[in-house]
């Protein structure tokens, strides 16, 4: 069989619907997952005449038409796919095909979050190398002034890193918009509290090109439109394998929908970098010599 005709399990299970690659990982590193009756290591790949069962259910192979949701999640809500979380982003929604959230939005927050039966769309979607924007309103709970708006937008140190330079605007005295091209765990309430604030209400109001523009606690469809657009933009995203690889290993194309930052760090480590590798190819060729 031709080689084309073999894909890896954890795309082919996102391919045909039953859950994004990130999830494939862990159903197939839990043992859940088999191929033809055996248990797959990581890696393995499938054909159209494989078995494939999860639980020990056949997953259905018929590929059919994928749907994108756009929601305005309520504070409160879980965005997991896990049954035995009663407030659970899925039985809110009560959908009836098999959906799955587009990365996360913390139980105590509020705003747009995606969710699809697509496993493609939303690996391209989740990988933060990708510098996909996404934007949100926050109230803290003290005056801002404009040596925090500064910060804010310079970087701050969280998590064993510093957080990209982004676009931060005073829109009240204690109200402030920001827009990020990654996705650190809690990234802003942190970069909020590493400067002595804390965040009281935090909504997402925009992602890449389409807006929070649904009332609380409902869903619309995705435009043709907004996927059209949305298609575009993830079209030259890295896939799941590439998107591994350390960000600072790779070289960043600039595009019309995107702000792309270098902190100084960053660019400190690059050199860094190729200043050993210059020091390494001296003591080889001193070696030769």
């Amino acid at each position: 069989m031709l080689e084309k005709n073999f894909t890896r399990l954890n795309k082919y299970l996102s391919e045909v619907g039953y859950c994004s690659r990130r999830e494939a990982d862990k159903l197939i590193d839990q043992g859940r997952v088999t191929i033809n009756g055996k248990v797959p290591e990581m890696g393995t790949k499938v054909t159209p005449d494989d078995i494939v069962r999860v639980d020990g259910d056949l997953v259905n192979q018929t590929k059919e038409k994928h749907v994108y949701l756009a929601f305005n999640k309520p504070v409160g809500i879980v965005c997991t796919t896990a049954k035995n979380e009663k407030d659970n982003i899925i039985d809110y929604i009560n959908y009836p095909k098999r959906i799955f959230p587009i990365g996360r939005l913390d139980k105590p927050s509020e705003g747009l979050i995606f969710l699809t039966s697509d496993g493609d769309i939303v690996n391209k979607i989740l990988r933060a190398r990708n510098n996909h924007e996404k934007e949100y309103v926050v109230t803290v709970n003290k005056l801002i002034n404009p040596l925090f708006i500064k910060r804010m937008s310079n970087g701050v140190p969280i998590l064993d890193t510093i957080t990209r330079k982004c676009e931060v605007e005073q829109i009240s005295k204690y109200d402030f918009r920001i827009v990020l091209t990654q996705g650190l765990n809690r990234q802003i309430r942190r970069m909020c509290e590493y400067l002595g604030y804390e965040v009281m209400k935090l909504k997402r109001i925009r992602i890449m090109n389409v807006p929070l523009d649904v009332p609380l606690g409902e869903w619309r469809y995705l435009t043709e439109k907004e996927l059209e657009i949305l298609n575009t933009d993830v079209g030259d995203s890295s896939k799941t394998e590439e998107a591994s690889v350390l960000e600072d290993t790779q070289p960043k194309k600039r595009t019309n929908n995107s702000r792309r930052f270098t902190s100084k760090n960053h660019k400190k480590g690059n050199s860094n970098k190729r200043s050993a590798q210059r020091s390494r190819d001296k003591k080889r060729k001193d070696r030769r010599n």
